[in-house]
């Protein structure tokens, strides 16, 4: 028996990177899951992976920075499955320019991107995507939950950088701290639902949102010297971390975030 055996879970941010191996790991202890993201065809790429192994998936595209599209989301995790048992959020962008699956270029001037420099709008998509886009997606699987009256597990991407500070990269700072207070807040209202809401703060990880840090022999510097262990986590590390706060392992706990960074932040 797998840890999340006959469980429904839902993946948001499931077509790369965090998202599609925390769907993958949940698929194989045992649950079917709905992918959910903005890109087609590598979540159709997430859906065979889980297909193959012998577990049940949809793809819902899904803009999580909109009420309605969560609110289909939810919809049609219920219509395909029953109910939802597990919210694993991992939508999310690194800047207002960010495109997934496209390698970012080096800004000319480091300072461009200093909250004193940046551009408001690129402020405002982090902060939609990245908080709001939590929030609605949370709401909408949280109030089926608690319609259903059975409880459940949500898990949270947030960062490190929810507490180490970043310049250059304060939209994104701010917006996973964000995160990690709505984690708390949401915790304390759904714990009488019998609903865990609890976080994840990874550190540097191989994704595509850093691919273009570390293939920039400069720039990778940076975070390897911040990390005590020295290397960029992987995201099967951060899924055996999802799945714990997912499972009946964590079953006590509620309101809760969880460092899986190399020593990256140890407060």
């Amino acid at each position: 028996m797998g840890a999340l055996e006959t469980k429904i879970a839902v993946v948001t941010g499931g077509a790369s990177g965090i998202g599609r191996a925390c769907a993958e790991r949940f698929a194989a202890e045992g649950a079917d899951v709905v992918v959910a993201d903005l890109d087609e065809a590598r979540g159709a790429e997430t859906v065979a992976a889980i297909e193959g192994l012998g577990q049940r998936a949809i793809f819902v595209r899904t803009d999580t920075s909109t009420e309605v599209d969560n609110e289909a989301l939810a919809d049609a995790a219920i219509e395909e499955f029953g109910r939802i048992d597990v919210l694993l959020a991992a939508a999310g962008v690194s800047s207002g320019t960010y495109v997934s699956g496209e390698v970012q270029e080096r800004a000319a001037d480091p300072e461009a991107n200093f909250i004193v420099n940046k551009p408001i709008e690129m402020w405002e998509k982090v902060l939609a995507v990245n908080l709001t886009g939590v929030m609605l997606t949370d709401r909408s699987i949280g109030k089926r939950m608690v319609a259903a009256g059975q409880g459940g597990a949500i898990v949270n991407i947030a960062s490190a950088a929810a507490v180490v500070p970043l310049p250059g990269a304060a939209d994104y700072c701010v917006s996973k701290a964000g995160v990690w207070m709505l984690t708390k807040a949401l915790a304390r209202e759904l714990a009488g639902e019998k609903i865990r809401v609890n976080a994840i703060g990874p550190g540097f990880v191989e994704t595509p949102m850093t691919q273009q840090i570390r293939d920039d022999e400069e720039l990778v510097q940076g975070p390897l010297a911040m990390t005590p262990m020295g290397r960029f986590g992987e995201p099967p590390e951060i899924a055996a971390t999802a799945l714990y706060l997912a499972s009946e392992e964590s079953s006590f706990m509620t309101g809760q975030i969880l460092y899986p960074g190399g020593g990256l932040f140890t407060g």
